[in-house]
């Protein structure tokens, strides 16, 4: 789907003893390379850069080189370190494209877009380049509509979390109302059976009803009548005595 450039560069002869010292670690880190031993040549590569930090071509390959072992990440530095070494814009794109593709690798779509459109301004030829922005653009697109379905989904369960915490709160509100009501209830309860057994204890006032009230209410006045006819006979015959003696 995406290209990566790998630029062996073989140097011969040079005048500077630190020269001939990185190139040489270049040229065993080639070889390497060229048969399969990837973490040898990356080695031989490292030692290289830092034999001459300066070394273009040894961070370029030891970029290379970790890219192969899908360390894209150590490989992107490797590359833009490359690229901003570079003194040819050739060098410089092939560099930013291989940045472009280990930014693709790790998903850095956005990433990996900014360095194909530094490839295209060096070489707006560059066919391969322009096939990876548009891919890496795609996969950008797809990667952020994922995170909204993503962030909606996250959204709806914290609404449905939300929810079922208030209908759990609604609940527990409720059962500590029936607790409280039946507390009350219960206590309302011992309070008239406590009433009820102090009153059965102590003597109750005997209720009159009206009939009893009726029959005393006429017993008094028979009393009273009878009362009346005694004082009325006592006086009946007091008079006759008084009579007779007044006749005698």
């Amino acid at each position: 789907m995406h290209k990566l450039f790998i630029l062996l560069i073989l140097v011969l002869g040079s005048t500077q003893l630190f020269a001939q010292s990185d190139k040489k670690l270049i040229r065993k880190g080639n070889k390497d390379f060229e048969n399969s031993e990837y973490q040898q040549a990356e080695k031989n590569y490292s030692k290289a850069l830092e034999t001459n930090p300066s070394s273009n071509n040894a961070a370029f390959n030891l970029g290379a080189s970790r890219y192969v072992q899908e360390n894209f990440e150590e490989a992107a530095k490797d590359f833009n370190k490359a690229a901003s070494m570079s003194l040819k814009a050739e060098k410089e794109a092939e560099a930013l494209y291989n940045l472009g593709n280990s930014m693709m690798s790790l998903e850095k779509y956005q990433e990996s877009i900014e360095a194909y459109k530094q490839v295209l301004r060096l070489q707006p030829e560059n066919e391969n380049a322009r096939y990876n922005l548009a891919y890496a653009q795609w996969k950008l697109k797809e990667q952020q509509d994922q995170q909204q379905d993503q962030n909606q989904d996250q959204q709806q369960d914290q609404n449905q979390d939300q929810q079922d915490q208030q209908e759990q709160n609604q609940d527990q509100q409720e059962q500590n109302q029936d607790q409280q009501q039946e507390q009350q209830q219960n206590q309302q309860q011992a309070d008239t059976d406590q009433q009820q057994q102090q009153q059965g204890q102590q003597p109750q006032p005997q209720q009159l009803t009206k009939e009893d009230a009726e029959r005393m209410l006429q017993a008094l006045q028979n009393n009273e009548k009878k009362t009346m006819d005694k004082v009325n006979e006592q006086k009946v015959k007091s008079a006759a005595r008084i009579s007779k003696e007044k006749d005698w």
